[in-house]
């Protein structure tokens, strides 16, 4: 797709703005976009990345305070050596076992950055009966404690008994 504005570079950057429920897309190449960025005011970055980002608001994290846990303290994870604090600097972790070292930190960060610190996107096919499932008993056992707070029993009861039917599917499928 070439700029919408030079119409030579391909567009690199783009723009969507949504005002009064009316949408509207720009397709524009870097140096175009500066330009647009000059005249409009907006805070283009052509060279922003995930790491920098996560770099960007872990500096305004507090200093971090011993605990006395063995779990993610001494000088940085088991399987690759890297430490918190290089971690805060870079916003990248060094490998896989990294997201269970540094867990406990790493949940407030995911938190303030999606909302929540669980994934509650799409679930795999191959896997979506159990998981899927397993999501629905979460919503109802909410939905049963909104009830039973409310003193809606009869309601809860029909609840609480749509739970127990699906645990036993989730226990049936476990088994195989």
């Amino acid at each position: 797709m070439l700029c919408e504005e030079c119409k030579e570079r391909p567009a690199t950057v783009h723009i969507t703005t949504i005002i009064k429920n009316q949408k509207s897309q720009v397709n524009l190449c870097e140096e175009c976009a500066r330009e647009y960025q000059q005249h409009w005011g907006f805070g283009f970055q052509p060279d922003f990345s995930i790491p920098q980002f996560l770099a960007a608001l872990l500096q305004h994290e507090a200093p971090e305070i011993p605990t006395g846990r063995q779990e993610g303290t001494g000088p940085g994870c088991r399987a690759c050596g890297l430490t918190y604090d290089e971690f805060r600097r870079t916003g990248r972790l060094g490998c896989a076992q990294c997201y269970n070292y540094f867990g406990d930190r790493l949940e407030p960060l995911l938190h303030r950055v999606h909302g929540v610190s669980r994934h509650m996107g799409k679930v795999p096919r191959r896997a979506g009966g159990t998981l899927s499932t397993k999501r629905e008993i979460e919503q109802l056992r909410a939905e049963l404690e909104k009830l039973v707070a409310s003193e809606e029993y009869e309601k809860a009861a029909r609840v609480r008994d749509r739970i127990r039917e699906l645990e036993k599917k989730v226990a049936g499928n476990t088994e195989k």
